[in-house]
């Protein structure tokens, strides 16, 4: 099994933590942003890009906090897909910090990848 290196990565949002959180936890919040499709069977997430798919379990949550979610599809991995709100109250602005896992040959790619989809999820909150 390869070694794999941790990335975390944080992003600014003008929305409050609740609206955050649905975006995060719920098939229809991660069907907007992440993923093409997202299902939920029993307590499974199923996500479904242009031809793959991945299938991962919510192992911890609390509502308006995080989420971690767990990959099904290799047995052997024991990190999780981490996301945190970090509440600003400051600025009224409020963090998402991502933490993801990926070889350190695909860390950039994994990285720019984030980049990306979390920039989507930025455009649903602007006015």
């Amino acid at each position: 099994m390869s070694v794999l290196k941790k990335i975390k990565l944080e992003y600014g949002f003008k929305t409050t933590p609740k609206l955050l959180y649905t975006a995060i936890s719920t098939p229809e919040g991660l069907s907007r942003w992440f993923a093409d499709m997202v299902l939920i069977e029993d307590d499974v997430f199923h996500f479904k890009w242009e031809g793959s798919s991945q299938k991962a379990r919510m192992v911890k949550c609390k509502e308006n906090e995080f989420v971690h979610f767990l990959w099904l599809d290799d047995p052997d991995r024991e990190e999780c897909l981490e996301m945190e709100i970090l509440n600003e109250p400051v600025s009224s602005e409020v963090a998402l910090v991502v933490t993801d896992y990926a070889e350190e040959s695909d860390f950039d790619f994994t990285e720019r990848l984030w980049d990306a989809q979390l920039k989507k999820l930025q455009r649903l909150f602007s006015p």
